[in-house]
C-alpha cells in the first residue's frame, strides 16, 4: 500500500510540471488556434538562457530566470512578428510545419550558441529526502510543483480576471468578432506568445532542475502532447486535470508494468490512453467540440 502512495504521489508530482509546460502549448492554442510543435525547444531554450545567465554572467538563479524572460520575450515578439502574422488565415499545414521549422533552427542555434556552458541548474534546497508518513519526498521535486502550481494560478488569473485576458479569451472564441469590437489582435497574439515564452523559461528551468537539461528538453513537447489532448486544447481547467492524470498513469505503470513488460512502459502508457480519448471523446475531456451549422 505504502509503494501505491508513493507512485501516486510522485506522479501527481511530476503532473503538476506537465501542466505548466502544457500551459505554454494551450494559451497559444486558445488564442490563435496555431499549434506550437516546437514547445521542446523553447523550453530548451529557456532552459538554456537560464543556465549562460547564471553560469557563464554570474547571475543568481532568480535574475538569471528574469534575464531569460526578457530574452524569450524579445524572441517571441520576432517569431510573432516575422512568421506568425504573415500566415494568420493560411492553411493549417503551413502553421504546423513552420513550427517544427523554426523548432529544427532552435534547436541546432542553441546547440552552437550554448555551447561549453554547463546546462545544469539547482535550487538552493536541502538534498535530503523529508519524510511524511513513511514515505520519503525529495524537497527538489516539491518545491518544482508547488512553483510550478503557482505559476499556472497567476496564468490562470490573467485568463481569469484582467483585461488583457478577457481580450484573449474574446479572440478565441472569435477573432472577426473581437476585431469589430476594437481588440489590437496582432498585439494580443503577441502577448500570448510572449506568454508562452515566459512559461518556457519557467517550466524549462524546473524540469532542468529534478531531470536535468540540455537536449534531453527537447522530448518535453512529445511527452506534454496526451496531456493536451485529453484534457481538451482549449482549455486550461483541462490541461490541469489531465496532466495529473497523465502523471499518475505514467508512474503507476512505471512502478507495475515495467518490471513485467519490460522497461519504458510507463512512458508509452499516457499514449495508450491518447488513442483511446481520440476514440471515444475527441475533443478532450474539458475540449469544447467545433459545431459546424449548415
Amino acid at each position: 500500500m505504502l509503494f501505491f502512495v508513493a507512485l501516486l504521489v510522485d506522479g501527481a508530482l511530476a503532473g503538476a510540471l506537465y501542466a505548466l509546460i502544457a500551459l505554454a502549448f494551450v494559451v497559444v492554442y486558445k488564442a490563435s488556434r496555431m499549434m506550437n510543435f516546437a514547445l521542446g525547444e523553447w523550453t530548451m531554450l529557456g532552459s538554456g538562457l537560464v543556465a549562460a545567465a547564471h553560469h557563464a554572467i554570474g547571475l543568481a538563479l532568480a535574475p538569471a530566470i528574469t534575464v531569460a524572460c526578457a530574452g524569450m520575450t524579445a524572441i517571441a515578439f520576432a517569431f510573432n512578428r516575422v512568421v506568425v502574422r504573415p500566415l494568420v488565415g493560411g492553411p493549417l499545414i503551413s502553421l504546423i510545419m513552420v513550427t517544427l521549422g523554426f523548432g529544427a533552427l532552435l534547436r541546432g542555434a542553441t546547440t552552437i550558441a550554448l555551447a561549453g556552458i554547463p546546462r545544469g541548474l539547482t535550487l538552493p534546497v536541502a538534498g535530503t529526502p523529508m519524510e511524511l508518513h513513511g514515505l520519503f519526498l525529495p524537497r527538489e521535486k516539491l518545491v518544482v510543483a508547488v512553483i510550478a502550481v503557482l505559476t499556472i494560478g497567476v496564468v490562470a488569473a490573467l485568463f481569469r480576471w484582467s483585461r488583457t485576458g478577457l481580450a484573449l479569451r474574446a479572440i478565441a472564441d472569435d477573432q472577426q468578432v473581437a476585431m469589430a469590437m476594437g481588440i489590437d489582435l496582432p498585439r494580443h497574439l503577441a502577448l500570448t506568445w510572449a506568454t508562452a515564452g515566459v512559461i518556457a523559461v519557467v517550466a524549462g528551468t524546473l524540469w532542468t532542475v529534478v531531470a536535468g537539461g540540455g537536449l534531453g528538453l527537447v522530448v518535453i513537447g512529445l511527452k506534454v502532447f496526451p496531456v493536451v489532448v485529453i484534457g481538451g486544447l482549449d482549455s486550461i481547467p483541462g490541461t490541469i486535470v489531465a496532466a495529473v492524470l497523465v502523471g499518475v498513469l505514467e508512474s503507476l505503470a512505471a512502478g507495475y508494468l515495467d518490471p513485467v513488460a519490460g522497461s519504458g512502459f510507463g512512458s508509452v502508457a499516457p499514449y495508450f490512453a491518447l488513442i483511446a480519448m481520440l476514440c471515444a471523446r475527441p475533443y478532450g475531456l474539458f475540449g469544447r467540440p467545433d459545431v459546424t451549422r449548415v
